[in-house]
């Protein structure tokens, strides 16, 4: 096993602004420990590719060479968009507090990248997925965490982050999203089935004290990684002939949902999103679904 690489080493200008700024994402904006670590990451990679002394130094012709740089080594639009948009957040932070006096961001494009629709998975295979019974007390934890992904369209980090005290007992579940913003989301007869079948066994894994909801088999919260290689493990008893991830799980109750009620509003608060747009991109899904209906039905579309 190879030791990992030596994290990079900032000037100190550069490192005490940066230092400033995550700071100011951790405790004012109330931004989640992924995202401060995404800004980290891709801010510590700019500094580094251009060896800058200061922030303030930071010139257009700076940022076009970052994009170039990231464009020869292959990296995908959506990577560059990402890195693109965490220097422009970093740079109008730096304007307010005068270390720099024009945004060097400002009027720079980040590459168009296509759009590709999420992945579901079909309305069948979720009841194959979610069909066989889990009566013991691991398999009856994985069980309950892909009803409430499914049943609820949780974030994975919503799912991991919930608290026995966020369980209403009245139907409803109480979950925070990004941001910290909360939401009540109503629990459906299965999904409400699944979770209490684990309630009765979790003391038997969590450790005393222990808030979350799902536990390791170390009694402690369940990391990200655990839930998804679980629910990957399921698909594959199953005999599911695809990946199954907890994304893809929130991808199927919102096409799922849609396709039923035709509320898109509706389902952009169930999802928890703050804009419209963000969920806009289900109904691409929802006409996808109906042209297919179309083709199949219809005596001019019908295919020989």
């Amino acid at each position: 096993m190879q030791p990992a690489a030596p994290e990079p080493r900032l000037s100190d200008a550069c490192q005490q602004w940066l230092d400033k700024f995550l700071l100011h994402l951790d405790i004012e904006r109330g931004l989640s420990e992924h995202t401060v670590s995404n800004y980290r990451r891709q801010l510590t990679a700019i500094a580094t590719e251009l060896a800058l002394e200061d922030w303030s130094g930071l010139t257009p012709s700076d940022v076009k060479r970052v994009m170039a740089i990231a464009k020869r080594q292959g990296k995908h639009a959506r990577s560059i968009a990402l890195q693109l948009s965490a220097l422009r957040t970093f740079c109008h932070y730096l304007m307010r507090n005068e270390q720099l006096f024009s945004n060097p961001v400002e009027g720079i494009q980040a590459p168009k990248q296509g759009k590709p629709l999420p992945k579901q998975i079909s309305v069948d295979d979720m009841q194959q997925l979610l069909s066989s019974p889990q009566d013991e007390g691991i398999e009856c934890r994985d069980m309950a965490m892909a009803e409430l992904l499914y049943g609820c369209g949780l974030r994975l980090n919503e799912l991991t982050g919930l608290r026995l005290a966020d369980c209403q007992g009245d139907g409803t579940l109480k979950v925070t999203g990004k941001g910290n913003k909360q939401r009540i989301l109503p629990l459906g007869r299965t999904a409400t089935k699944a979770l209490n079948a684990w309630l009765k066994v979790r003391g038997q894994y969590a450790s005393p004290y222990e808030p979350a909801v799902f536990v390791s088999k170390r009694g402690t919260r369940i990391s990200n990684r655990q839930v998804a290689n679980r629910l990957n493990q399921l698909a594959q008893s199953q005999n599911m002939n695809q990946t199954v991830h907890p994304h893809k799980l929130r991808h199927s109750f919102a096409t799922h949902v849609l396709e039923s009620s035709g509320d898109l509003r509706a389902v952009q608060e169930l999802l928890g999103h703050a804009n419209l747009s963000t969920t806009q991109v289900y109904t691409h899904l929802d006409f996808q679904h109906l042209a297919k209906v179309y083709d199949n039905a219809h005596p001019r579309a019908r295919k020989k």
